[in-house]
């Protein structure tokens, strides 16, 4: 079954996208969520037992701010490690309440940022062997592989974003070299997820707090400049 607007209204019993708020395609051969990103009011998604190929799709269900209510177990995305799973679904869809038929608790929430993997672009279109894509609707395969230049971007905002907060001046694109091309997925996604988890303390800090904070990351900060400044003599 592929998943089209006319298959979700027949499903939903639906006359209107927006109306839909209960979706039940379990068993159906279904690889594609785009077309639910749609159901804008929908609360109740059940996927069980699909094609859905990895984990990417979830980008579709972000744009779904009432979903509370998913069961996406038995398809190829859950992949061999159900800790990590649960992670990347609930760090996508941190307002799910039960996913899979098991209630969300908050210690699971607070362990995403760690554990889970977020996903902020769509999924690249798949080819078939005739050399085009799947989806008829573009010709141009999106592609979520992200540039070097892309990442450094990110991690130049990110950091930024946290100096802002602590009352510190941006640090200027020349300067910045905390990002290198050579860095792992794996240790790129620690930094970037101990840098969500910074931003997350910073709205718990009170003003004593960020001022410890301000004055332990400017030493910190001064000190790297240092070890910069004697490596580039």
């Amino acid at each position: 079954m592929k998943l089209t607007r006319k298959a979700v209204l027949s499903r939903a019993k639906a006359s209107e996208l927006e109306s839909v708020r209960k979706l039940n395609c379990c068993v159906n051969s279904i690889s594609d969520l785009e077309p639910i990103s749609q159901c804008q009011n929908l609360c109740e998604l059940y996927l069980r037992k699909n094609s859905i190929p990895t984990l990417n799709q979830l980008f579709y269900l972000k744009k779904l701010p009432r979903l509370r209510v998913l069961w996406l177990s038995e398809n190829p995305c859950c992949g061999a490690d159900p800790h990590r799973y649960r992670m990347t679904v609930l760090r996508n869809l941190p307002n799910l309440q039960k996913l899979d038929n098991q209630t969300v608790s908050e210690e699971e929430l607070s362990r995403t940022l760690v554990d889970g993997e977020e996903f902020t672009a769509p999924p690249a279109k798949q080819y078939v062997d005739s050399g085009c894509p799947e989806s008829s609707e573009s010709s141009v395969p999106e592609s979520t592989t992200e540039t070097e230049s892309d990442l450094m971007n990110f991690s130049l905002e990110e950091t930024n974003k946290i100096r802002e907060q602590l009352g510190m001046k941006p640090v200027p694109r020349d300067k910045f070299s905390s990002f290198s091309p050579r860095e792992s997925d794996r240790s790129r996604k620690k930094r970037n997820n101990i840098l969500n988890a910074v931003l997350l303390l910073l709205k718990e800090l009170d003003t004593e707090g960020l001022e410890i904070l301000h004055q332990t990351v400017g030493r910190k900060l001064q000190a790297l400049q240092k070890k910069e400044f004697q490596e580039e003599r």
